[in-house]
């Protein structure tokens, strides 16, 4: 596999600086570094990125988070790995990754649970953290991106 071209982030003057600068102010959330490579990792499954896909799940067995947790992720709902901001928060990864899925995207009770699991500037660093690797995502699947070529 070969990748369409450059990565965009690196292509475009000032695109890696800004996407590092939105990352670098979730971290400042507190919202919990294994919960955002979570979510990284559901939203790459889900979006077929193998190089977040790969790069997620090293980020987590580097913060020693065991193989059955990690190789789990996709089915989180019927494994025992997982605790309840965990949960939330793979949910809400789900809703807003698959917006167009559904007439009610992002469900009340998927935000409230959500919400309940984490103070308003960790939700927002959730929400933000989100949107970013899809963001991610979009740009590497869409430019064929190869999985162990970049970063």
């Amino acid at each position: 596999m070969q990748a369409r071209m450059d990565n965009p982030a690196v292509a475009v003057p000032g695109a890696l600086e800004a996407l590092q600068s939105l990352s670098k102010a979730i971290h400042r959330t507190g919202l919990p570094d294994t919960t955002s490579e979570l979510v990284h990792l559901r939203a790459s499954q889900i979006n077929g990125c193998g190089v977040c896909l790969q790069m997620h799940a090293q980020a987590l067995r580097k913060a020693g988070e065991s193989d059955e947790k990690i190789d789990t992720v996709a089915g989180w709902r019927d494994a025992p790995y997982f605790d309840a901001a965990e949960r939330a928060a793979l949910a809400l990864t789900e809703a807003v990754t698959r917006l167009s899925d559904r007439s009610d995207p992002v469900p009340d009770d998927v935000y409230a649970e959500a919400a309940a699991q984490f103070d308003e500037q960790q939700l927002g660093g959730l929400i933000l953290t989100i949107a970013a690797i899809n963001v991610w995502n979009r740009v590497n699947v869409t430019t064929h991106q190869v999985a162990g070529a970049w970063g």
